[in-house]
């Protein structure tokens, strides 16, 4: 079966809606991103159209779906393997771009480019984790968590702008992802003896989930528990304001932030891997 494809966000979600938010922890980065483009507009992640896909089983039914936002990578959510091929033509139909998904589809669509004779470069691993028992750092580092202001609002597009850039995010948008996080309180900073030393935030609850990010600590400052206990801070504020799923994120090339939130109660769910064609 072909993947069907729309630039109309609302036909997007009327027809597979509802199949992505029955797997809201595995296809949680459709879910969040759909609500962005819903909320701020066509232009929320860059001037591209975005690009919104779904495919069909032989029963009729929705069985995968995807959305791209030029200039990120396309988005792929959960797959069953015989919808891989067909995804991997409809790519190259798009143009190529960077391919985001669960390590066994980027691994088979990898392996599809490269029977054509095309060459494929792995951009970034990552691993997706929800929060089981939250266990928040004991000895806690001194300090508290405060959910920040817009008196806070230079400081924060600065440290965002800095994530992004260390994650190899554009850092232009930060400015306006801070101000849409400060709309509803999805930032927290870390203070100790009133100055802030690490910042952690939570997206907007998408289909009873709740995704961390980002967590930051400035270098002068790390390797003192602040991340984690921020972390701990705004997971245990996400459950208790009824978030189903707590979930995040952490790139599999860094070994400290994998240990830190394992320590505090994050169990791993899959990985996902963005691959993009050789240079």
């Amino acid at each position: 079966m072909p993947w069907t494809f729309t630039d109309d966000l609302d036909t997007y979600l009327a027809t597979a809606g509802a199949a992505v938010a029955a797997r809201p922890a595995r296809n949680t980065l459709l879910l969040t991103v759909a609500d962005t483009l819903r909320r701020r507009g066509s232009e929320a992640y860059g001037e591209g159209v975005p690009r919104f896909g779904w495919w069909r089983g032989v029963d009729g039914r929705v069985a995968g779906a995807l959305l791209w936002t030029p200039p990120h990578a396309v988005l792929v959510g959960t797959l069953p393997p015989e919808a891989v091929a067909p995804l991997a033509r409809a790519c190259a139909e798009l143009g190529g771009p960077a391919v985001n998904a669960e390590r066994d589809t980027a691994r088979a669509l990898a392996a599809w480019w490269g029977r054509t004779g095309a060459g494929v470069t792995t951009v970034l691993e990552q691993r997706l984790y929800r929060l089981g028992v939250l266990t928040p750092p004991d000895p806690a580092p001194p300090g508290r968590a405060r959910v920040a202001t817009p008196a806070d609002r230079g400081l924060l597009v600065e440290w965002v702008g800095a994530f992004r850039r260390e994650v190899g995010h554009p850092a232009p948008g930060a400015a306006r992802a801070v101000d849409e996080r400060l709309a509803y309180g999805g930032l927290t900073l870390w203070e100790h003896d009133g100055v802030p030393v690490a910042l952690a935030g939570v997206s907007r609850p998408a289909a009873g989930t709740v995704r961390v990010a980002p967590v930051y600590t400035p270098p002068e400052r790390r390797g003192r528990g602040y991340a984690a206990a921020v972390t701990a801070s705004v997971s245990g504020a996400a459950r208790a304001a009824g978030a189903g799923e707590v979930l995040l994120f952490t790139d599999l090339a860094n070994p400290t932030s994998n240990r830190v939130y394992q320590r505090i109660g994050y169990r791993g769910v899959v990985d996902r891997v963005e691959i993009a064609p050789a240079a």
